[in-house]
Parts: structure tokens; sequence; C-alpha cells
């Protein structure tokens, strides 16, 4: 079971109440633009969409014993243990800027977005149970087991990059957003935390598929019997123990 947690922050110019964006067809015939568009769409900066990831390394705790790990996983029930464990969690934040215009006899505001949107993991650890000794084969094979896990989080980044980068193109393709004057803003505000928010939470979230797919019955069941039986024989000591 891997612990997947998301934290989210929000930076932007200015707040308020939501407001709804709107095309330029709202306000004003599809056949010709308005002084106002014109100025819009031919004075002030495009659209500007930045994303941009980062991994931030991995540590490794050997201090705990498979017990307190499998504690953490919730699933001390005497039938799986807990050898070794790999924790992060997904972060984003969103900074928001941009010209804006205003046109009094409209009442309406246009604004060149830019978007920054920031995606990374927290630095990963990786717990392996104190009973394996670093250096030996158990060791080795448990955590090798755990940074299958860790490669499987890097790769789901650039993954969840790449679809938040294609609908962040999509949806600020260089034209400018269009709000009754003051809303703006707000209205970006909103559908930051409203849309792009849960989006790519969502997206984070498609990683458990593939972690999942590591830890099968046959894969515990392989490692029981790595080492010559080392991990099955150091496990049955400890019970014993207990």
């Amino acid at each position: 079971m891997r612990v997947l947690a998301i934290s989210a922050a929000l930076a932007v110019l200015v707040s308020g109440a939501a407001g709804v964006l709107v095309p330029k067809q709202a306000i004003a015939a599809a056949a010709a633009r308005t002084p106002f568009q014109v100025r819009c769409e031919d004075t002030i900066s495009k659209t500007i969409s930045v994303l941009s990831t980062r991994s931030n390394g991995f540590t490794i705790n050997n201090q705990l014993p498979y017990r307190a790990l499998t504690l953490k996983t919730g699933s001390i029930d005497g039938r799986r243990e807990t050898l070794g464990l790999t924790v992060t969690r997904a972060q984003y934040s969103a900074t928001l800027g941009g010209p804006m215009l205003q046109d009094p006899v409209s009442g309406y505001e246009c604004v060149a977005p830019k978007v920054e949107l920031k995606l990374n993991y927290a630095p990963v650890l990786i717990y392996v149970g104190n009973e394996f000794a670093p250096g030996t084969c158990a060791y080795n094979v448990i955590l090798e087991h755990e940074q299958r896990h860790l490669q499987a989080y890097m790769d789901n980044l650039v993954r969840v990059e790449k679809v938040v980068r294609a609908a962040l193109e999509k949806r600020f393709d260089a034209r400018p957003l269009y709000a009754p004057s003051g809303t703006a803003q707000s209205a970006l505000q909103h559908e930051i935390n409203s849309v792009w928010f849960p989006f790519i939470k969502a997206e984070f979230d498609k990683g458990n598929v593939e972690q999942a797919k590591i830890d099968t019955p046959q894969e515990y069941a392989r490692l029981a019997e790595t080492c010559n039986g080392d991990i099955r024989r150091i496990i049955e000591q400890r019970r014993r123990k207990q």
C-alpha cells in the first residue's frame, strides 16, 4: 500500500467573488470586432501558459521494524506484513497574472492571462524494516522493490505533466478572455480552484493503478523466497519472539 496525499497552493494577484469568463461573441457580433476587441486582441500581450515539474529526490530510512511499517499501511491483519514502504505526496500550485484592459462602454474587461502551474512530488521517503541489515541480500531485494515504486511515481509525474500541459495550452490558446469589469481575475482564480486543481488531482491519482500492479501476491511470494528464503525466515523468527 502506498501513501499518496495531496496538497495544493494558489497564489494570485487579486481576489474576490468569482466572475464568469465569456467568449468575445458575448460582447460583440461575430461579423466584426468592436474597438474594444481590437484593443484587447491587438495591443496587449498574448496569453501565456507555463507548466513546470521537478523531482525532489529520495531518502532511505532503516530505523523502524516491519511491524511499525505494517501499522502505517493499516494492514496488520496477520496475513500480510509490510517489509518496505515508499511514501510521498503530490504537490501542485498555480500563479496567475497578466495585463488587463477595461471598457467603460460595454462594462467588460479583458485579460491576457499568464498561468503558471508547478507540479512535483514531495521528497520520497523509502522505509526498509530494521530487521534487514543494509548490505544484506534481503535488504537489497526489499530496497529494489521499493525503488520500483519510486520509479512509478516519477513516471507518473512525467505523464501528468504531458496531460496537463496539453490541456493548459488548449484552454489558454493565445486569446484574451472577457468578463464583466472587476471579475476577470477572480473568475480565473475560481477556474483554477474548481476546475484545474481537481483535474490535476485526478491525474495524479491515476498513478495508483501502476503502484498496485507492483504489489501483487506473486511479488510477495517471490520476495519471501529470495535470498535462499532469508526474508521468510527472518519474519518467522520475529513472529516467534512477539
